[in-house]
C-alpha cells in the first residue's frame, strides 16, 4: 500500500515539475529568441585608447586636461576649456582629458560629437548613449624584483553606476535593461531618482525594495533588485542617464554608445558608416553574443524535449509499476484469506452445523478481508505520506533535465535557474483514492476465499485436521 500511494504521488509531482520546466524554458526560450533578433542589430561602440582625451578642450584645470581634438565632422563648440568633475567627488582621480575613468576601462567621451550617428548615417534605429562609472577605493600594491620596486594603484571596485537613457523607445523596444527581475519592478521609461540594483548591490548597501540609498550623496529610491545575468553584472546598478551624469558632475559626457541597426541586414553597413564617420571610435557587432544566444537557445531546446520524454517516460513506468503492484496486493489478500480458510474449516463446520448460512459465512469471510484490506491501508498511507519522496525516487525516473543545486533548483548548463524540483507529496484527493483502492482491493482479493468458505460441507469440515 505505501508503494501504491508512493507511486502516484511521484507521478504528480515528476508531472509539475515537467510543467514548471516545459513552462519555464519555453518563456527562456522566447526571451532568447528575441535577445538573438535584438542582438543581431546590436553595434557597440566605445573611444579607442590613443584617443583619450578626444572632444576635450585644453582647459587648465590640472594635469589630467587632455589636447582639442574634433573628428567624424563633430564638435567641440561650447566645450573648449572644458573642465569636468572628478567622479564621486574625488574618488578616480584626473579629469577627463587623459584622467583614469571607471579604474581605466572605459574613456570619456562627448555625448554631443555622436549626435550625428542617429541623424545621418541610414539603416539605424536608435542610439543609446552609456555613462558607466566605479566607485571604490585605490588599493596600492608595491612589488619587488631584483632590488626594484614599483607601487601599482587600482581601484577596488564597491559598485558600478550605469545610467542609460529611460526613454519609451528605448526601454519598451531593447534591451538596454536586465531581465531577470527578482523582487520589486524594472525601471520604466521616465523614471529619475530610483536605480535598480543587482543582488550583490542590494546586500552591498543593506536595501530592498523601496528603501532609500545614498550614492555619491545622493539619494535614490530602490525600484527593484535583478540576479546578474553574467559576472560583469554582478556589482552595476542601473539608473537614468541625466542622473548617473549629474551625480558624477559630467554632465554631457558618456564612456560608450550601443548602436541598434534597423534589421540584421545591414548591420556590417552601419558600423563601416560609423568607423568611417568617427575614426576614433572602436565600432564592434555582437556576433559572439549573437552565436552564444543561439547556442543557449538550441540547448534549451533540448532541455525541453527531455523534459517532455522525461514525463512521457515516468508515466509508462509509473502505469505498469502499479499494475504490478495491484496485481502483488490482491494476491496477498486472496492467498491470506485462503490461508484463513483452511485454517479455519473446523469452525467454519461448526457454524454452519449450528445453522449459520452460506450467505453469513461469506459475508462474515467478506467483511474480515475488508477489514484487513482497510488497517493495510492506514498504515501504508501513514508510512507512504512520511516515505512517498523516497520510494517515489526510487521507483520512477527523475524530470531529466540539466542538473540540480542544492536547493533542488534546476540548473541548464551550469548557469541558468529554470526552476524548483517538487516533492512528492500525498494529497487528501490522492488518500482518499488510495482508501477506496484498497478496500475494494480487500473486496476482490476475500470473493473466492468467502465463497470457498461458504461451500464447504459440515461434514466434511468437522473431519478435516
Amino acid at each position: 500500500m505505501s508503494i501504491m500511494v508512493s507511486i502516484p504521488a511521484g507521478v504528480l509531482a515528476n508531472q509539475q515539475t515537467a510543467s514548471t520546466v516545459a513552462s519555464n524554458l519555453s518563456n527562456v526560450i522566447s526571451q532568447t529568441s528575441a535577445s538573438i533578433n535584438q542582438t543581431a542589430t546590436q553595434i557597440d561602440c566605445s573611444l579607442a585608447p590613443s584617443f583619450s582625451g578626444f572632444g576635450f578642450g585644453s582647459g587648465s584645470g590640472g594635469s589630467g586636461s587632455g589636447p582639442s581634438f574634433v573628428f567624424g565632422g563633430g564638435s567641440a563648440s561650447g566645450r573648449s576649456g572644458f573642465t569636468p568633475g572628478q567622479f564621486g567627488g574625488g574618488t578616480v582621480t584626473g579629469q577627463f582629458g587623459g584622467g583614469a575613468f571607471n579604474g581605466g576601462q572605459s574613456s570619456p567621451m562627448n555625448e554631443s560629437l555622436y549626435t550625428d550617428i542617429n541623424s545621418t548615417i541610414s539603416g539605424v534605429a536608435v542610439v543609446e548613449p552609456i555613462l558607466q562609472a566605479s566607485e571604490g577605493q585605490n588599493v596600492t600594491t608595491t612589488l619587488s624584483f631584483n632590488g626594484y620596486t614599483r607601487d601599482i594603484t587600482r581601484l577596488d571596485v564597491e559598485y558600478t553606476i550605469e545610467g542609460i537613457p529611460l526613454t519609451a523607445s528605448l526601454v519598451d523596444n531593447y534591451p538596454i535593461l536586465p531581465t531577470n527581475i527578482t523582487a520589486g519592478s524594472n525601471l520604466q521609461a521616465g523614471d529619475s531618482g530610483v536605480v535598480l540594483l543587482s543582488e550583490n548591490n542590494s546586500a552591498y548597501f543593506g536595501a530592498g525594495v523601496g528603501d532609500a540609498i545614498t550614492i555619491l550623496n545622493q539619494t535614490f529610491t530602490v525600484a527593484g533588485i535583478y540576479s546578474p545575468s553574467s559576472v560583469s553584472d554582478t556589482q552595476t546598478l542601473y539608473m537614468n542617464l541625466s542622473d548617473a551624469q549629474a551625480i558624477t558632475n559630467n554632465t554631457g559626457y558618456i564612456t560608450s554608445l550601443t548602436v541598434f541597426a534597423q534589421n540584421s541586414d545591414v548591420v556590417s553597413q552601419v558600423a563601416t558608416s560609423i568607423s568611417s564617420v568617427h575614426p576614433e571610435l572602436t565600432v564592434t557587432t555582437d556576433q559572439d553574443r549573437l552565436n552564444q544566444l543561439q547556442t543557449l537557445q538550441s540547448t534549451y531546446n533540448t532541455e525541453l524535449a527531455n523534459a517532455q520524454a522525461s514525463d512521457s517516460q515516468t508515466y509508462s513506468t509509473a502505469v505498469e509499476e502499479i499494475i504490478v503492484v495491484v496485481a502483488a496486493t490482491s494476491l496477498i489478500v486472496l492467498f491470506v484469506m485462503l490461508y484463513t480458510v483452511r485454517e479455519r474449516t473446523k469452525e467454519i463446520g461448526t457454524l454452519k452445523a449450528i445453522g449459520f448460512s452460506n450467505l453469513t459465512v461469506m459475508g462474515q469471510f467478506m467483511l474480515e478481508g475488508i477489514l484487513l484490506s482497510m488497517i493495510a491501508g492506514v498504515v501504508g498511507i501513514v508510512i507512504g505520506s512520511i516515505a512517498a519522496p523516497t520510494l517515489s525516487a526510487l521507483l520512477l525516473p527523475s524530470v531529466g533535465i540539466g542538473s540540480r543545486s542544492a536547493t533542488g533548483a534546476v540548473i541548464v548548463s551550469g548557469t541558468t535557474r529554470i526552476s524548483g524540483l517538487s516533492v512528492a507529496t500525498l494529497s487528501p484527493e490522492l488518500i482518499l483514492l488510495a482508501f477506496g483502492a484498497a478496500i475494494l482491493l480487500g473486496t476482490l482479493g476475500s470473493l473466492y476465499p468467502a465463497w470457498r468458505a461458504a461451500k464447504i460441507r459440515p461434514a466434511e469440515a468437522m473431519k478435516y485436521e
